[in-house]
């Protein structure tokens, strides 16, 4: 495993690390947990060093799965979670965003007594939250700290402008975002920011929420109720969208075909290497619901394509479907991962 200065934390990072919205059962399908602990364990006995949650996943369920897997093994991770995102009770609407102080500070107290730890590495705002000033959510990310809840904080899926807003307040340490080989949005405005502050960036949906894995067909659907994807739209852009689907499942053979096999690695191991290979990036956030699957990724952490590699993937990548130019988060919407389709690539 390698390893990359976490923004000027002073924490290094693995360059892999473990995402855990799939631990919350009721977005990516079903999944046991004694089997997500045990991808956890074979992760950081693989050198990984960063373990992604939130309380958004799975009304909490996701940290309390971490929870377990890091029983004996807190002191070995970065542990990372988030606030500003609340889950009702089943039934009602939502996720809401609440990026208040006050929801803030209530929600670090849950998620350390469902993560059974006094402290987390990395608080992020999840979603920027229309309805409060981001001076008030960053004055409460500054008491958390001041209080020892957390070592560092910053955000997930703020745009630079949203983030040198935020840095008026109070420093980001750390931006999350989604980039993958199917969405770029971030390289126009947040890493460039990103890269110039020293803010450490975590980059999720690494394998393109599975459409980089080789793992679909055309044929290939998803059930709305149990897996987010059945919606079409992934963070603003509808590449499982119908059509667009069966044109990113063929974008993907070729990536696999053209790319993957004369290089000797799978397909995922060539989508997390191209995450990689942006100055920008800290880690890469990767799911898996199995040893097997952490095993098979995280060889990619390993490759580096050459620029004629990456040439020819972006040749390919000017084929696919569903893409959206510009990235907007600031919106009401109930659930983030289903955002309005803006202007198309």
């Amino acid at each position: 495993m390698r390893y990359r200065p976490f923004g000027r934390t002073g924490l290094q990072v693995s360059v892999v690390g473990f995402g855990c919205w799939p631990m919350a059962g009721d977005r990516y399908g079903a999944i046991e947990d004694d089997e997500a602990v045990k991808a956890i364990h074979r992760a950081l006995d693989r050198g990984v060093n960063c373990v992604d949650t939130a309380p958004a996943y799975g009304a909490g369920h996701s940290e309390e799965v971490v929870a377990r897997a890091l029983e004996k093994r807190r002191r070995d991770v970065i542990l990372v979670t988030k606030c500003g995102v609340k889950v009702p009770p089943p039934g009602q609407p939502g996720p809401l965003r609440d990026a208040s102080r006050a929801n803030i500070l209530h929600e670090i107290d849950a998620s350390l007594k469902r993560l059974r730890t006094d402290w987390v590495d990395v608080l992020l705002v999840h979603w920027p939250d229309a309805g409060t000033p981001f001076e008030e959510s960053m004055l409460a990310l500054e008491e958390v700290v001041a209080s020892g809840r957390a070592r560092f904080v910053g955000v997930s899926n703020f745009t630079g402008p949203m983030l040198a807003e935020c840095m008026r307040t109070r420093r980001v340490d750390v931006s999350q975002v989604g980039y993958h080989m199917l969405d770029r949005r971030q390289e126009r405005e947040t890493f460039p920011y990103c890269l110039a502050e020293g803010i450490g960036v975590m980059g999720y949906g690494s394998l393109g929420h599975g459409l980089l894995t080789g793992a679909f067909t055309a044929a290939t659907s998803f059930d709305p109720a149990r897996d987010w994807r059945g919606h079409g739209v992934a963070f603003g852009q509808p590449i499982f969208r119908g059509e667009n689907l069966k044109t990113n499942v063929r974008i993907a053979e070729r990536l696999r075909r053209e790319v993957a096999e004369p290089r000797g690695a799978s397909l995922s191991q060539i989508a997390l290497a191209w995450v990689l290979g942006h100055p920008a990036v800290s880690t890469a956030l990767v799911g898996a619901r199995t040893p097997a699957e952490v095993d098979a990724n995280d060889a990619g952490a390993e490759l580096e394509l050459s620029a004629g590699e990456r040439a020819t993937i972006d040749a390919i990548l000017a084929g696919a479907a569903g893409r959206v130019r510009e990235f907007t988060p600031l919106r009401p919407a109930l659930e983030p991962w289903g955002q309005e389709i803006t202007a198309e690539v």
